[in-house]
């Protein structure tokens, strides 16, 4: 198993701190941003997240807009309150409008106080 640290994992972990309150991103967003394999190793990577890291991981969602489900094939209802609670909207079936709640890097993250760092994410593929 890769050191949750280093590489690409570091980025994951990164890439995840950078999402605002209120905005999701996409497994398969995350993935392209930081180079990582697909959207499954960014879901691996946020699984295996070391605790002490806080990361707001629960902003991750899949392509469907909708909080993944879990290895025993339920959602996870944790997940989906405190996406509320950030005023994200979830509608009956689960699923979040990412028209209206994708982060954008660059855009609509509140990066403006760090330009070093809106700087990283506009260069990144497939942002801007």
């Amino acid at each position: 198993m890769p050191d949750p640290l280093e590489g690409v994992y570091a980025r994951i972990y990164h890439c995840v701190s950078c999402i605002p309150e209120g905005r999701v991103a996409t497994y398969g967003q995350i993935a392209e941003l930081v180079g990582a394999s697909g959207p499954r190793q960014v879901g691996y990577a946020l699984a295996s997240t070391p605790f002490e890291l806080e990361l707001p991981g629960h902003r991750g969602i899949n392509a469907r807009g909708e909080v993944s489900q879990r290895s025993v094939g339920t959602r996870d209802s944790e997940q989906q309150q405190r996406l509320q609670a950030e005023g994200v909207v979830v509608n009956r079936k689960g699923r979040i409008d990412l028209e209206r709640y994708r982060w954008q890097p660059g855009i609509n993250d509140g990066l403006d106080d760090d330009p070093e760092e809106a700087d990283f994410w506009l260069d990144r593929p497939g942002v801007g």
